[in-house]
């Protein structure tokens, strides 16, 4: 008898038990003491991408000092769900204690690469809304995807906070955390262990986005893409023939700094960072 057909027939009975579990109606988190030191702006293609590839930014706010303040990129694209997953987003931001900005009454439309190669009057409206957002929150880091990230709202959101940031003064200067979720960076260099308590909690405040993961229970599915994060930044952080840390779940992240209206590289090699370690410490 196949000894792994338990251990295989365990992993799915969990995902089917996980259905029967509440869909937001969760109490709150303990609010995270208000601080001034700074500001951490996480640039959310869609609601849901707060809670989905947050780990780091759930640290940031944990851990940090830092104020994590959401900035809602849209608020999808079905019109009829906009004000609906706008309430949504808020329930989820106050679970996970983030604070939350919008772009507008329906959030922005059309971020993509096609607005902004063929529409550049409403791309460069876009512009003006982040570079606002940008100058008034002065933030020390930025979350956002990276360019290859499959869905044309993510890639959009990408080149949206780049060209934002290319109008800034000269002497603005922040840490970039690049995210990825529907497509796999090639060359990540930070790989951040969740603790189970943090991924709990990533996986409650994802369950407020109540119609969209009725449609797609993809909640349940976050324990084993983080673990299977592990496998993949262990070589691909951690260099090829590495040793596998002690991790049963991460995310993977490209960290760089703006400096002098570019983006630049500051690590010397990848960096893993384990749950006992202060985030805060990457951004020094």
């Amino acid at each position: 008898m196949n000894p792994y057909r338990k251990y295989v027939s365990d992993f799915a009975e969990l995902v089917r038990a996980g259905k029967s579990l509440p869909l937001g109606e969760i109490p709150r988190l303990s609010a995270t003491p208000k601080t001034t030191k700074g500001n951490a702006l996480f640039f959310a293609p869609h609601p849901d991408d707060e809670c989905i590839v947050g780990a780091l930014a759930v640290r940031i706010a944990r851990e940090s000092g830092l104020r994590l303040k959401n900035v809602a990129v849209t608020l999808g694209s079905k019109k009829n769900r906009q004000a609906e997953r706008l309430v949504e987003l808020e329930a989820a931001c106050k679970y996970l204690d983030f604070d939350l900005l919008t772009t507008g009454p329906g959030g922005l439309e059309q971020i993509n690469p096609r607005t902004r190669s063929r529409d550049p009057s409403a791309w460069a409206q876009s512009i003006r809304v982040v570079q606002g957002i940008l100058v008034e929150h002065e933030p020390r880091v930025i979350l956002f995807p990276h360019e290859h990230d499959w869905n044309s709202t993510h890639i959009g959101s990408h080149f949206l906070v780049m060209d934002a940031l290319k109008e800034m003064p000269e002497d603005f200067e922040c840490f970039l955390v690049e995210t990825e979720f529907w497509g796999q960076m090639a060359e990540p260099n930070l790989m951040v262990e969740i603790s189970e308590d943090d991924l709990a909690d990533m996986i409650a405040a994802t369950s407020f986005h109540v119609g969209e993961v009725k449609r797609n229970p993809y909640h349940l599915l976050l324990p084993a893409w983080t673990m299977d994060n592990v496998r993949r930044g262990t070589e691909l952080v951690g260099g090829q023939g590495g040793v596998a840390p002690d991790y049963m779940f991460a995310a993977l992240y490209r960290l760089r700094k703006w400096s002098k209206g570019q983006a630049t590289s500051f690590l010397e090699s990848g960096r893993p960072i384990s749950k006992s370690e202060n985030v805060g410490n990457l951004f020094i």
